[in-house]
């Protein structure tokens, strides 16, 4: 119905110039002492004809509609189903369209031309910074300078970082390279804890993790991925105190720290792309992107993350395994 008084409203015109004729007739019969009979009998046999051919033409007009509906899924692929055009202006229309389509092809695919060579730039940049990385690992696990751990500890970020850059430019490639099968939690765990085992010692800070004995359909390099980042940020923001790790049924991941928290207003928002909120502007280097890549991954891989916290009293962290439904992009 909204559709047939749309199709009214786009047809005034007519209307009101078929309306003001039949009062001419009916004023100028009436003017010369015809019988208005005639009129009357006139504009019966004209609004007869003109109903059958509005419904004629309403038909017409609302199978274009429906299928100008249709093309709206289609139009940013291809333009090859328009409707014919019926006048000299709905073939100027298309003409448009498909003018535009063209240019928003060409420059589409200039984009996607410059994205592949950044991407490919960065990630022979990626590989070949871990070159240098590893030969000063290497060097550093036989030195006996007083600084060699914290400068592991700084080598381990910036692996960290070079990490996240490939793994920006993975997320948003055509293909990435999930390997979706049973694991064991416990193993990908203790990998994670494993590469941040230095901080917990110079750090002081208490480890709470009991083998949770369960395994998870998920990609291996993917979830270390998310589990270390997480890990990451608890021990970036816990001066003191405990992270423990350990499993909600029935496939739940919690992390919980007893760090400085994160404010209300910002917990909502932490895994948007580049957030950072009240921790950020206290933490200079915080980027925002660490949180928003987990996020992703978790939604690429199925799983669910979440958050909640408290200012001071630290934040917990949950990711949800119990079931995965890899995203096919």
């Amino acid at each position: 119905m909204k559709m047939f008084f749309e199709y009214l409203l786009s047809h005034k015109k007519s209307i009101t110039l078929w309306a003001a004729f039949a009062v001419v007739f009916a004023a100028v019969f009436q003017l010369y002492g015809l019988p208005a009979a005639a009129v009357l009998y006139g504009v019966l046999i004209c609004s007869f004809i003109g109903t059958i051919c509005l419904a004629v033409d309403y038909r017409s007009y609302r199978e274009r509609r429906i299928t100008l509906k249709r093309l709206l899924n289609e139009i940013t692929v291809t333009t090859d189903n328009l409707p014919p055009p019926r006048t000299a202006l709905e073939e100027e229309y298309q003409d448009l369209i498909n003018t535009l389509f063209s240019f928003k092809q060409a420059l589409a695919n200039e984009m996607l031309e410059k994205y592949a060579d950044m991407a490919d730039y960065y990630t022979l940049w990626a590989h070949q910074i871990k070159t240098p990385i590893t030969a000063m690992r290497l060097n550093l696990q036989g030195s006996e300078v007083p600084q060699s751990r914290e400068l592991t500890e700084d080598l381990q970020r910036i692996e960290q970082y070079v990490e996240m850059v490939l793994c920006y430019l993975r997320l948003d490639s055509e293909t990435t390279d999930f390997l979706i099968k049973k694991y064991d939690l416990d193993g990908i765990i203790r990998q994670a804890v494993r590469n941040f085992s230095s901080q917990f010692i110079r750090r002081r800070i208490k480890l709470v993790y009991e083998p949770v004995g369960v395994t998870v359909l998920t990609d291996e390099k993917w979830l270390l991925f998310v589990l270390e980042q997480v890990l990451s940020n608890a021990l970036k923001y816990t001066r003191s105190g405990e992270i423990e790790i350990a499993l909600e049924e029935p496939k739940t991941v919690r992390i919980r720290d007893t760090g400085i928290g994160i404010a209300s207003e910002d917990i909502s928002r932490i895994f948007e792309k580049g957030y950072t909120g009240c921790n950020g502007r206290t933490d200079k280097k915080a980027s925002g992107i660490g949180l928003y890549l987990c996020s992703r991954i978790c939604g690429r891989l199925g799983h669910k993350i979440s958050a909640e916290s408290r200012i001071g009293e630290g934040t917990i962290i949950r990711i949800d395994l119990s079931e995965a439904r890899v995203e096919i992009e």
